[in-house]
């Protein structure tokens, strides 16, 4: 009898370990997620996110968003939108003709009306290099910024510390090889999806009383159409790596249930916007 219930009593404080241990694998820290709005952008000539002239003729509005990712082990900024030399009163049409640009107001307004200052950032990334995501990276200089070892040889390396001089100035550079888990528990992760730029990079994200994670694009795609009809732009750094990346994404997504957000989509921002204030109630 007594074995018995020495049996009994061990079994049950295995059971007990297993269930603390359990719920310990399963206890996720809360991530909050904000967006912003780093710029408007016309496309004049959308012909140029093609490599045929699928689009000739078309103009289509983007949004130029940019994010804010809270975590108890510190502060993440995902991209960094417009220059804020275009926080004016009317638009600007760049040279080329592509493009007809302006940001709507600076940094530190826009981190202030989500009660955030720009010292409150432990990390910065980008999905890329681009113009239109790295406008305001100068301000980020004493967060560390985790960027692909490739990415950071094209844009960074001493031969070229005058090619984006919004990036020249960051000097905390963590430089990463494929995917990282920036807190190490799992709920934000970059993910390597290069063919936009070399070292292109996307951000699975999961927020706190979501149903789902958040999946952000970068500029994998720029539009739904991009996404379905699997379009690449004329200006890609690699077609074929685009394409490779396109299906481990849409995978990836799948694996997860996740949300996707294309960043540069008006209605996948206000998509988003829902989401978030539906958290917040």
């Amino acid at each position: 009898m007594k074995k018995i219930l020495f049996l009994l009593f061990a079994i049950s404080i295995v059971s007990c370990k297993n269930s603390e241990k359990k719920v310990e694998e399963t206890a996720k820290p809360e991530v909050k997620l904000h967006q912003l709005i780093g710029g408007s952008i016309l496309v004049k000539k959308l012909e140029v996110f093609s490599q045929d002239t699928t689009y000739t003729g078309q103009q289509k509005q983007f949004t130029d968003a940019y994010y804010v990712i809270e975590h108890p082990k510190g502060n993440l900024m995902w991209d960094a939108g417009l220059p804020e030399q275009l926080v004016m009163p009317e638009p600007y049409d760049e040279p080329s003709g592509v493009y007809r640009i302006q940001r709507p107001d600076s940094l530190v307004n826009q981190l202030k009306s989500i009660g955030f200052k720009i010292e409150d950032f432990k990390y910065f990334a980008m999905s890329h290099s681009h113009f239109d995501h790295t406008g305001h990276a100068n301000y980020m200089k004493d967060a560390t910024l985790l960027i692909q070892e490739n990415e950071f040889n094209a844009n960074l390396s001493d031969t070229l510390q005058q090619k984006n001089t919004a990036l020249s100035v960051l000097k905390n550079i963590k430089k990463i090889n494929g995917d990282y888990d920036v807190f190490g528990d799992g709920t934000v992760v970059i993910k390597y999806m290069p063919g936009h730029t070399i070292g292109h990079q996307v951000l699975y994200v999961e927020v706190a009383n979501s149903e789902k994670p958040i999946l952000l694009t970068g500029d994998l795609y720029h539009f739904e159409e991009n996404r379905t009809n699997k379009g690449v732009p004329s200006f890609n750094y690699d077609v074929a790596q685009t394409l490779e990346s396109m299906n481990k994404f849409e995978a990836f997504a799948k694996e997860k249930n996740a949300e996707v957000i294309i960043q540069h989509s008006p209605k996948d921002y206000q998509k988003l916007e829902k989401i978030l204030n539906a958290n917040k109630q």
